[in-house]
């Protein structure tokens, strides 16, 4: 029996933090914050790992990770100096910014972010980068009260636009998340540069005029 054809590419999952931007609020940046601050790192760490995901999953505002994780000591600092200092770590990829934007246009796709990002830093990061401009539907863990690798997120964006599996291809950094959409029967791609992720996406017919070396 012939191999079963794959349906026609009508949308695109990603990811917003490694993809199409840097990480909103990763150990690096609480490392890095560490240093600047002169905080206890462990201490730091520690808190941050204990803390993240219920951020994340929106059950925490920022203020109330902050106060968990950073001042629940006085500190010779302000919240609005450390808040500033987080969102500074946010920085765009703007070659995987158009490269998404030219696949909107030239296809007609439908752009969904899945994405663990806590509410603060997930409306900042829209804002400032102008991502609600190409993309159509936002799946963040802040908003939806799920965060991967929980398959049930990819669950709640497809049935969100309406659309199969097999009808979406899914960029994404870390591997297991890219397992985990693979196993529900989305196309995914394990993002590592600009360059690979451009010849995958033309191996599944999507590819740009022109690449932007």
């Amino acid at each position: 029996m012939a191999a079963m054809i794959q349906s026609k590419i009508i949308c695109l999952f990603l990811d917003i933090g490694g993809v199409l931007l840097t990480d909103g609020w990763s150990y690096g940046a609480s490392k890095l914050a560490a240093k600047v601050f002169n905080l206890d790192s462990v201490e730091l760490n520690k808190r941050h790992t204990e803390a993240l995901d219920t951020y994340e999953m929106g059950k925490l505002t920022l203020k109330e990770f902050l106060d968990r994780t950073v001042f629940y000591e006085k500190r010779s600092f302000t919240q609005a100096q450390f808040r500033k200092f987080m969102l500074a770590q946010s920085k765009p990829y703007p070659k995987m910014i158009e490269l998404i934007r030219q696949l909107k246009t030239r296809y007609g796709l439908k752009i969904v972010v899945v994405s663990n990002e806590g509410r603060e830093l997930n409306e900042y990061r829209i804002r400032k980068f102008k991502l609600d401009e190409f993309v159509d539907v936002f799946i963040s863990s802040c908003f939806v009260r799920l965060r991967k690798p929980d398959a049930e997120i990819f669950r709640v964006a497809l049935d969100t636009v309406r659309v199969s599996a097999n009808q979406v291809v899914y960029i994404e950094n870390t591997p297991m998340f890219v397992e985990i959409a693979e196993g529900l029967g989305i196309r995914s791609i394990l993002h590592t540069d600009y360059k690979s992720t451009c010849a995958k996406l033309a191996s599944l017919g999507l590819k740009i005029e022109r690449d932007n070396e």
